[in-house]
């Protein structure tokens, strides 16, 4: 009989996705056919998948711990804000619509059908499902039409692991308090919880964990300390893009926009040894010393490119440029480059065109369709060969395109300024390939090493050796039902 359980947090960023990846990879290793899932993500970071559509990238993370390629059915409901207010909304996915947060609640009921579509055919082919919720059922105010915690909890019928996170501290709070706000059903449903990430002697936590069976009546599966690897494992959020400390190597610069997308992008450089990268907060200037700034994803295009004017990086990057630096645009950055942006159906705000920074001579217009697809292609100045994928609205030409960044089925794709220092390409990915990675390192001198999949494959077998040595994982997948 398939089973499933569902991780729930105490709140956001307790580490929910990084445990159900390291018990989907323990899971793996004991012979079970384990599939991730999520009902609902909220996240610019975004995978492609085998299936021609879009989910979050931390599903696809999990997916790889569990030995599979990403589906749709994985992460049902995703959702990629595009101002403080408003999201689009992504089922199984495609993209349905986009909304303001105060309506996003009228549309819930109509996904629960959905999300339990995907959540049954997953279940159907798998021994176990481990599922992520999102948030925290404590916030209990949203427990109405919910599809991401206790709702969807009580309408597939799972059991929860309640997860909390004792580094940020008060984690008693965080347990007994959630239990004190669930309705009595709702923490009927909880099979027990996990503190995570802990520092330091874990014994000294004994009165503590006491402490939560006792006020909560759930059993403890155990501490799991804090997980020294966690930096090699592609990042959910951007502030989490792990560079560590170099005085040297190739200076790497990333324009942290407001709207980032799809970020992980730049964990392959980061983990280079010859990269000292930089992710350049808001309000700070570009680095006199970049070799080469780098204009990510967005999820809002015109929108950040206004950000980016706030900051004044416009004016950095044109003094980097002058004094022979390089830039490099990927998707939402390409645009930024050309001279000019043009949304005239409102895709992504309010209908209009804004002019560009100028440093390709390309232009781009937004329409509804988006690109969403799996790609090989071969960078035309190396000649090096890459795997990637294309997820994005817009399609952008101009006399630079003649210069393609690279050729995919022979096709030119992205373009390259007259003097070579400028490029813009709509792939992303392609710094997780060790060929092309290399490749690109040494047109600035700089040689490449690392293996970059390898490493994430021994970051996740590493997870599951963490997670089975301080957890009681066979009591956990007993639980599961």
């Amino acid at each position: 009989m398939p089973a499933a359980l569902m991780i729930q947090g105490t709140g956001s960023n307790v580490g929910k996705s990084m445990l159900v990846a390291g018990l989907c990879r323990a899971a793996r290793r004991r012979g079970l056919g384990v599939a991730p899932f999520k009902p609902q993500n909220m996240s610019n970071n975004a995978a492609v998948t085998a299936d021609g559509g879009e989910i979050g990238r931390a599903q696809a993370l999990q997916a790889l711990a569990c030995g599979l390629a990403p589906v749709t059915d994985m992460n049902p409901v995703l959702l990629k804000p595009e101002t403080d207010t408003g999201a689009q909304v992504i089922v199984q996915g495609r993209r349905l619509t986009s909304t303001r947060a105060r309506d996003y609640a009228r549309l819930k009921p109509r996904l629960l059908d959905h999300v339990l579509e995907s959540y049954r055919r997953l279940r159907a082919a798998h021994d176990l499902v481990i599922v992520e919720g999102a948030g925290s059922p404590a916030e209990v105010n949203l427990r109405a039409g919910d599809i991401a915690n206790m709702g969807f909890a009580t309408a597939a019928e799972v059991p929860v692991i309640l997860a909390g996170d004792i580094d940020r501290g008060g984690v008693i709070a965080q347990l007994v308090g959630t239990r004190a706000v669930m309705a009595p059903a709702d923490a009927e449903r909880v099979a027990g919880f996990v503190i995570n990430k802990f520092r330091g002697d874990p014994s000294l936590f004994d009165d503590g964990y006491r402490t939560i069976e006792d006020c909560t009546g759930w059993p403890g599966f155990g501490v799991l300390p804090w997980f020294p690897d966690a930096w090699r494992l592609p990042a959910e959020d951007a502030l989490d893009v792990a560079a560590p400390y170099r005085e040297a190597g190739l200076h790497v610069v990333c324009l942290q926009l407001s709207r980032i997308a799809n970020f992980d992008d730049l964990d392959p450089l980061a983990q280079e040894p010859g990269v000292r990268l930089t992710m350049l907060a808001p309000g700070r200037a570009v680095p006199g010393d970049a070799d080469v700034v780098i204009l990510p994803g967005s999820k809002s295009t015109r929108g950040d490119l206004a950000f980016l004017r706030a900051q004044g990086w416009d004016i950095d990057l044109a003094a980097h440029v002058r004094r022979g630096g390089q830039v490099l645009g990927i998707c939402g950055g390409y645009q930024m480059l050309g001279q000019s942006i043009a949304d005239p159906e409102g895709l992504e705000g309010a209908p209009g065109t804004d002019p560009g920074l100028g440093l390709l001579d390309v232009e781009t217009v937004m329409r509804a369709d988006k690109t969403l697809t799996e790609v090989s292609a071969r960078h035309v100045p190396s000649g090096a060969g890459f795997r990637g994928y294309e997820i994005h609205i817009g399609r952008t030409d101009g006399p630079d395109r003649a210069r393609p960044f690279a050729r995919v089925a022979q096709a030119p794709e992205g373009a390259i300024s007259e003097d070579g220092r400028i490029a813009g390409s709509y792939l992303h990915g392609m710094f997780r390939d060790d060929g092309f990675r290399a490749a690109w390192l040494s047109t600035f001198g700089a040689a490449s090493g690392l293996f970059y999949d390898a490493g994430v494959e021994a970051a996740l077998d590493a997870l599951a050796d963490h997670v089975e040595a301080h957890l009681d994982v066979t009591g956990l997948f007993a639980a599961a039902r």
